[in-house]
């Protein structure tokens, strides 16, 4: 009988940080970002996200053959804040691995002097860290594939995650054999959909807001978030707000949170107020993107 030769998937890195937004806010968690995502968002940071023909975009000159490694790739603070998780110039950096060889990967990233084995029930505090798959979008037919070999892989080591977050853009369809595993998953599946908005990442309506998507996502696990990144333009509330209630007309009911714009915690912090105040207005909750004020928003972080 011939060997069965494991699929290789593309991945950007794998980090052992905290959650920095939303629900899990502060929880450790290891993470694995795909490669490959069907947006770009250049309008993120830009004077107008609106208008392609007036955009900055500081990762399109940047020269690959400076750096052997993504760790030492600058954070850009116009367009795409990951770019290099799905600009063709960067696949040279990235990784291209077996779901056993990224399962194991991820196990180490866990390991230090109190947790030698990596295991994500912690032997010091007894708690379950957390596993997040992140991209670019890790809901790509590729990465639905990979994420649920992982999964099994973990398992056959006895070593699961408490819980399982997909932060994604909500825009991709999910096949079969992945949704019949969300459903009967016994791992908490959360589902943080952070919808791209046109005045905020210059992404157009039709393309980047599916309502219909995300509610089939609620439907088979009703644990998840809607994540918007916003700043404190009335046009960019007015779009959210809109946005919202098509979300709801579908029939997701998961929490809003809202994000301040910016690649870097001076930029976040000039409009954190002013977005913190609409936000209280609305009952939306505010997630401060932790991650940032604590290590700058660096790469494997």
């Amino acid at each position: 009988m011939a060997e069965t030769t494991e699929r290789k998937y593309h991945y950007s890195e794998i980090f052992h940080s905290i959650q920095g937004e939303g629900h899990y806010t502060g929880v450790p968690t290891a993470w694995l970002r795909f490669f490959l995502c069907n947006l770009q968002c250049n309008g993120f940071g830009q004077v107008d996200p609106t208008n392609p023909d007036t955009y900055e975009l500081p990762f399109e000159d940047f020269d690959v053959s400076s750096v052997k490694r993504v760790e030492d790739l600058p954070v850009w603070e116009k367009g795409c804040d990951s770019s290099y998780t799905w600009a063709k110039k960067f696949k040279g950096l990235m990784g291209h691995e077996t779901p056993t060889v990224l399962a194991n990967k991820v196990v180490d990233i866990l390991k230090n002097e109190s947790n030698p084995d990596g295991k994500f029930l912690h032997p010091v505090s007894k708690q379950n860290q957390h596993l997040c798959f992140t991209g670019g979008e890790p809901l790509m037919v590729t990465a639905q594939a990979a994420t649920m070999a992982i999964y099994k892989e973990l398992q056959k080591q006895g070593n699961v995650p408490g819980s399982i977050t997909y932060e994604t853009n909500g825009t991709q369809i999910l096949k079969e054999p992945f949704k019949e595993w969300i459903k009967n998953c016994e791992t908490e599946i959360f589902f943080s959909v952070s919808p791209k908005l046109f005045t905020v990442s210059g992404e157009k309506t039709e393309k980047a807001i599916k309502p219909q998507n995300v509610a089939e996502y609620y439907n088979l696990r009703n644990t998840g978030q809607l994540k918007f990144v916003v700043g404190s333009s009335d046009r960019e509330w007015e779009e959210l707000e809109t946005t919202v209630d098509k979300f709801r007309d579908a029939g997701v009911e998961w929490p809003i949170w809202v994000m301040p714009t910016g690649a870097r915690e001076e930029e976040q912090t000039a409009g954190a107020g002013k977005i913190a105040e609409k936000a209280f207005k609305k009952g939306y909750n505010v997630a401060a993107r932790v991650h940032v004020y604590l290590f700058g928003n660096a790469i494997g972080t």
